[in-house]
């Protein structure tokens, strides 16, 4: 079943669509993660152009956050104090972002820099993820005991509060600072950051992987909302059709991930993810160095 996308300007398998929400809202409720590191990329292939693509999933990213978030939520595995300082921050990184976004459509280099950006940022990500979680479960198997985080310079700076659902005693500062980050890469990768925003959390901050998911979820949802409305806005790039059709899917996966989640160890969940993100990165690096089928082609002014 064909529907026309009037932004994209383009036709696309209505089925396909949702069935690309579905799996991108299952892996939102599974590793506490909007979906867009892969939904993005998935509608590039699909022939969707890249500014779409990016300001589009940012809006399927919310949706598909909000479901995840809610089941999270009813299990206590949020700690809105921490999502609360980390959303602030996001929201001047998306800001900023969403300019920079523009300014690169304006140059007309979009679809190179998006592709760059994911090709670095899932490729250097999900191999420490992979990694990380490799050492942990050996660790597990020869029964070695680690402390969750070490201790950095950072956890001497000033603003220091109380994050009780975290167990964590801070400053306000570095998750400031990581949610400026998230912010920034969600304006111009249309993602929701929970790719690099949970190993953040988990490996800088030291939150607990229970917790860390659905406090992902909370800042996501945010950051998200900010940089779709920005995004509309600015650069006239939100395609609400495609939207919907990705979060009809996308909502009703994301409970099934919740479910599935808490069925496995915090070191198994992130190196799935980590495989996941590498899988991308493998692909669109591909997709960079490979000769194209046609050398000219000529498409819609985006």
């Amino acid at each position: 079943m064909l529907v026309y996308l009037p932004i994209a300007e383009m036709s696309v398998d209505a089925l396909l669509v949702v069935g690309i929400g579905l799996v991108v809202g299952l892996l939102s409720g599974l590793f506490g993660v909007g979906g867009g590191f892969l939904m993005t990329p998935l509608l590039m292939f699909i022939g969707v152009p890249s500014a779409v693509a990016v300001a589009t999933s940012a809006n399927q990213t919310m949706g598909a956050s909000v479901s995840g978030l809610i089941a999270h939520w009813r299990r206590g595995n949020v700690d809105i104090k921490m999502g609360s300082v980390l959303t602030a921050g996001g929201l001047v990184g998306s800001a900023i972002g969403v300019q920079l976004f523009r300014l690169i459509r304006q140059i007309g280099q979009v679809d190179l820099v998006v592709a760059v950006f994911y090709v670095v940022v899932l490729g250097i990500v999900g191999g420490l993820m992979v990694a990380e979680s490799a050492r942990a479960v050996l660790r597990r198997r020869k029964q070695v005991r680690r402390r969750l985080h070490e201790h950095f310079w950072m956890h001497g700076l000033p603003l220091k509060t109380r994050f009780r659902q975290s167990r964590l005693y801070i400053s306000v500062i570095p998750p400031l600072l990581i949610g400026f980050g998230i912010g920034l890469l969600s304006a111009v990768m249309g993602v929701g950051g929970g790719f690099v925003l949970v190993p953040a959390m988990i490996y800088l901050l030291g939150i607990p992987t229970g917790v860390v998911i659905g406090t992902s979820l909370f800042q996501v949802v945010f950051v998200t909302a900010a940089v779709t409305v920005m995004q509309a806005v600015s650069t006239q790039s939100v395609d609400i059709i495609l939207a919907l059709l990705l979060m009809a899917g996308a909502v009703a996966g994301a409970q099934f991930g919740a479910a599935l989640g808490s069925r496995l160890r915090g070191e198994e969940t992130r190196g799935l993810l980590g495989l996941l993100v590498l899988a991308v990165a493998v692909e669109l690096a591909w997709g960079l160095l490979r000769r194209p089928e046609q050398l000219y082609t000529l498409g819609p002014a985006l």
